[in-house]
């Protein structure tokens, strides 16, 4: 027997009979007072979905803030996680096995340093890459030199990026023709005025026309370049598609009139050798370039697993920021819950202390609007998953990067929303778990 029952208010039977009948729903399921605690669980959930529905307008407007901050994170972590998939997959076409070098000394080496002792005009040369072809172990070195030129045929003309490649570049890197032929060795070492185009440059210069670019003759800065060749179409934001490749040897000497390069590809015959090469390479280019010692090297390389070490922290750093940016959007929602609940609290104070004259725990009032909260937040992160997923994929396929979803995409909103209902609903929980029944049945 309840000993509690004598210290009740003498109205409380009167309310609670009129209250059930006003709240035939909401206090229907409490008359069975032996329910375990699965029971009283799904009794919380039961009223919490019926509380929420007599306010949905309400309701559904307050987890709009969720909504926008979840699918704001989604959406984010997609795009971040397509960059990431994208230089990823370019870094391995590349192999595990290849070693670039580039101008200047190692930065990161250099940290923390104070100033460089480098000699003031640090450069590789053609001779450098026909120097390092020679090395043990080396099966390729290519060198890569670009400029941004107009391309120009016939009346169209094209702004776009002239890259100087060795002959072997292209097929190192493994693209492909969609007709023509690749330059030759023959080409490259006669600074022969050949070029290959990609997709984009193809079209804004031939689609017009509708002729065939192959041996046609384009005019890039005063030079008059012949088509040998269109590579097939890649997409994406780091591909091939808005570049003309040309020989090395015609960038340098027809558009630049430069011997230096921008940077040198060296192919390793095997993975397990790339830091016996790297080590050749360095002692090779030190002691062309009369790098004396106490002075920092004018060139550094970077191989294709600190590259690809380089590619996630960046993306790792870039997802934290357009992350952290969201949540801001998930802390205005997560707020808006707050003063929600509270309001609902204030509005069914009669109902919670029919509740507790009833023989309702306080923990069981607390619990139905920790339930209410988790609801509304919950709710909000399925829809802003849909639509973060949404806008996620229609990010990625207008700017051509892979698809990236995964488990974490997928779970994240749930712990995020799980996480947001209970430390913003708590507080509105504990109000009214607090309240008097006395009390409650006396508020208007």
């Amino acid at each position: 027997m309840d000993t509690s029952a004598g210290l009740r208010d003498p109205t409380a039977s009167a309310e609670a009979a009129g209250s059930s009948q006003r709240y035939p729903g909401l206090l229907a399921p409490l008359k069975r007072q032996d329910f375990d605690r699965t029971g009283k669980l799904l009794t919380n959930i039961v009223i919490a979905f019926q509380a929420l529905w007599a306010n949905r307008l309400r309701s559904l407007l307050t987890t709009l803030g969720i909504f926008i901050g979840v699918a704001a994170v989604i959406a984010a972590m997609l795009l971040t996680g397509g960059v990431g998939a994208k230089i990823t997959n370019t870094i391995n076409e590349m192999g595990t096995n290849t070693v670039t070098i580039a101008p200047g000394p190692d930065t990161e080496a250099k940290k923390g340093n104070g100033s460089s002792t480098a000699p003031a005009t640090p450069s590789l040369t053609l001779a450098d890459t026909q120097a390092m072809a020679t090395l043990p172990h080396v099966t390729e070195a290519d060198a890569m030199s670009s400029t941004k030129e107009q391309v120009i045929y016939a009346n169209q003309n094209w702004s776009t990026s002239i890259e100087g490649v060795s002959a072997g570049y292209p097929q190192m890197q493994g693209w492909q023709l969609v007709e023509g032929a690749w330059f030759t060795s023959a080409d490259d070492s006669s600074a022969r005025a050949v070029a290959l185009l990609g997709d984009t440059v193809y079209h804004q210069l031939f689609t017009t026309s509708g002729v065939d670019p192959i041996g046609k003759n384009i005019r890039i800065r005063d030079q008059i370049f012949r088509v040998s060749g269109i590579l097939h179409a890649e997409g994406g934001g780091t591909s091939t598609d808005d570049l003309v490749f040309v020989p090395i040897e015609a960038m340098q000497y027809r558009l630049k009139n430069t011997s230096y390069v921008d940077q040198i590809m060296v192919q390793v015959d095997d993975a397990s050798n790339i830091d016996i090469a790297q080590q050749a390479i360095t002692e090779l280019l030190a002691q062309r370039h009369h790098i004396k010692i106490g002075q920092d090297n004018d060139f550094h390389l970077t191989n294709s697993v600190q590259l690809l070490e380089v590619a996630s922290q960046f993306t790792s750093i870039l997802t934290a920021l357009l992350v952290g940016v969201a949540s801001i959007s998930l802390t205005v929602g997560g707020v808006g819950i707050m003063n929600m609940m509270i309001v609902s609290v204030t509005e069914r104070t009669r109902e919670i202390g029919v509740r507790l004259s009833l023989g309702a725990q306080r923990q069981d009032i607390r619990n139905q609007f920790l339930i209410e909260a988790l609801i509304l937040s919950l709710l909000g992160g399925l829809i802003g998953l849909l639509f973060g997923t949404l806008i996620g994929y229609g990010i990625t396929s207008l700017l051509q990067l892979p698809f990236v979803i995964t488990p974490t995409v997928v779970l994240m909103p749930f712990a995020i929303s799980s996480a947001i209902g209970i430390i913003f609903g708590f507080y509105p929980a504990a109000r009214a778990a607090r309240l008097d029944p006395i009390e409650a049945l006396r508020s208007l």
